[in-house]
């Protein structure tokens, strides 16, 4: 059974660091690409990175310069990096493959951005 479990949100000030990190089971990691996702408030939910099975990346324009995306095949874990944390980054995130697939959906983990 495959789950995708998100951690490591929480409230931050502007200008701090959040370290996410996702867990993932069951066989699909280290075949897949996978993304972070975020969905502020009134907004749809959109990708911010995605790393390739061999290590690419990509980072959506409004977080280039402040988060890092990685991966660690042998833990079945993803990461977002999240410095320069500013009050536009409130959303919950989410990771999944991607493309997403809509069953791998999880719980996501709230981020925060106070002014």
């Amino acid at each position: 059974q495959v789950q995708l479990v998100e951690s490591g949100g929480g409230l931050v000030q502007a200008g701090g660091s959040l370290r996410l990190s996702c867990a993932v089971s069951g066989s699909i990691f280290s075949r897949n690409a996978m993304g972070w996702y975020r969905q502020g408030p009134g907004r749809q939910r959109e990708l911010v990175a995605m790393i390739s099975t061999g290590g690419g990346t990509y980072l959506a324009n409004s977080v280039k310069g402040r988060f890092t995306i990685s991966r660690d095949n042998a833990k079945n874990t993803v990461y977002l990096q999240m410095n320069s944390l500013k009050s536009e980054d409130t959303a919950l995130y989410y990771c999944n493959t991607n493309p997403p697939v809509t069953v791998y959906w999880g719980q996501g983990t709230q981020v925060t951005v106070s002014p």
